[in-house]
């Protein structure tokens, strides 16, 4: 059993693949990725983590739970707990204002960087899992049954979008006030061009429900889900194609994949179920799937600048890692 109060640091070893699941042998140099696991206040699951510099990070999910850090991690302290309700996202649009999602329509809001967090009324008994804010002011959530909210005024009203569409909501991503994309169940990805007012469905001829989407340009996507989903688009969605790994010899069921970003456009990392952490540095032509540290699932990513994230899951999880840069001539510590 993982012991939560015992710092790990662990070298990962990689294995290139393919996008299109092929061993990409010479393809790219050797690479490696340090791995901490962090002590955890808490054996709680933890479901999202925002970071929103390299110091300042907030962890949220079941029971209330709620954690915060203002040293990048070395120590995570409990904040008073506002609500029993299971916490799914979180998210700071700046250092002062942020905003916590939950079950039966729970937001929390914060205008004094975490000291004080106050309820915000949704209008809305769904569970709301994914929330973005492009600044203090405009933020849009979505839910269950497919909802979608959208405020002009930091939360003070929310207001709903009609999405088209009765499916699970899990993920979403704006490119600017205009351009968004959302993710869910049943191989659902809905897109708008007018800041949400309305939304239509594009097709992926999947079945998975996909869980995150990003967009690392106006044309070049990333949706990830169940039982390894990557789904990769070069023309803003009207066209996704399935780029899922092999399933591998013995085959066993592919880890579902909860979340991905790309800090930059060539640098990119997945993290999903059994503990399963997936790295690019060239843009998605190849992904490296990292030796990690332990098989609990990781529901939560987030990453301050390209070179270090941390990502939060079951039994009160929290793994910090760091990339090491290649060097030719010298063998990865």
């Amino acid at each position: 059993m993982l012991n939560h109060f015992m710092k790990k640091v662990f070298v990962a070893t990689v294995l290139v693949v393919g996008v299109w699941g092929v061993p990409m042998v010479g393809l790219a140099q050797e690479s490696s990725l340090t791995l901490e696991i962090q002590e955890s206040p808490t054996p709680m699951t933890l479901l999202d983590v925002h970071f929103h510099d390299a110091q300042h990070g907030w962890v949220v999910g079941a029971g209330g739970t709620m954690l915060y850090t203002e040293d990048g991690g070395r120590i995570w302290k409990k904040a008073p707990r506002r609500t029993n309700m299971l916490l799914t996202a979180v998210m700071f649009a700046d250092l002062q204002h942020g905003w916590i999602l939950g079950q039966n329509g729970t937001i929390l809001y914060t205008k004094n960087g975490g000291a004080q967090w106050m309820p915000q009324v949704s209008g809305t008994n769904s569970m709301l899992y994914g929330i973005f804010f492009r600044d203090a002011q405009h933020g849009w959530i979505v839910g269950a049954r497919g909802v979608i909210l959208i405020t002009n005024d930091g939360g003070q009203t929310w207001d709903d979008q009609e999405s088209g569409t009765t499916a699970d909501l899990f993920g979403f991503h704006f490119m600017n006030a205009q351009q968004g994309w959302a993710v869910g169940a049943l191989g659902t990805i809905l897109v708008t061009s007018d800041g949400g007012k309305s939304w239509n469905l594009q097709a992926t001829n999947s079945p998975a429900t996909f869980f995150d989407i990003t967009f690392t340009d106006s044309v070049s996507g990333w949706a990830v889900g169940t039982q390894g989903a990557i789904f990769q688009t070069l023309n803003a969605g009207k066209d996704w194609v399935d780029q899922a790994r092999a399933c591998g010899s013995p085959c066993i069921k592919p880890a579902d994949l909860v979340n991905i970003q790309f800090p930059t456009p060539l640098s990119g990392r997945i993290i999903g179920e059994r503990g399963t952490i997936l790295m690019t540095e060239n843009a998605g032509f190849t992904w490296e799937e990292i030796e990690t540290v332990n098989t609990e699932t990781l529901y939560g990513l987030s990453m301050p600048d390209p070179a270090q994230g941390f990502a939060v899951g079951d039994h009160g999880t929290i793994v910090h890692f760091h990339s090491t840069p290649s060097d030719s001539s010298s063998v990865p510590f």
